[in-house]
């Protein structure tokens, strides 16, 4: 079993079954095989985007995030103190703050990020 962290658009496009997402990320997600994460700031940062009108949901945010995270069987990943710590370590490569939790995250837990985010990518981690 593989552990994976889902980036925030990745998580939105795998369940809008948008064609963006790439074919490795679609298999890797599907496969039940592998136990997968959802950031708490993931949820925050969508959140934020859909009270902002930058994001469009069907329902509340509360209530599609959560039914989403169940149905596709998407654990939550909470923040701990450790993971805010981690994020002065962090070269700044990438000044978005919700991708720079993400990092420190995945790094802390051993998680490898889906993400089709380049910037992501230029950090010393494990990126599907």
């Amino acid at each position: 079993m593989k552990r994976f962290l889902l980036d925030t658009h990745i998580f939105l496009w795998w369940i809008s079954d948008n064609p963006k997402l790439y074919e490795a990320a679609g298999k890797t997600i599907a496969d039940p095989k592998n136990e997968l994460y959802l950031s708490a700031a993931s949820t925050w940062e969508m959140v934020n985007k859909s009270k902002l009108g930058r994001l469009s949901l069907t329902e509340t945010p509360e209530a599609f995030i959560r039914k989403q995270l169940y149905f596709n069987n998407i654990k939550s990943l909470d923040i701990t103190v450790e993971h805010t710590l981690a994020v002065s370590a962090l070269p700044l490569i990438h000044k978005d703050p919700f991708d720079r939790l993400l990092i420190a995250q995945a790094t802390l837990e051993g998680l490898v990020i889906i993400t089709d985010d380049e910037w992501i990518r230029k950090y010393n981690i494990t990126v599907l």
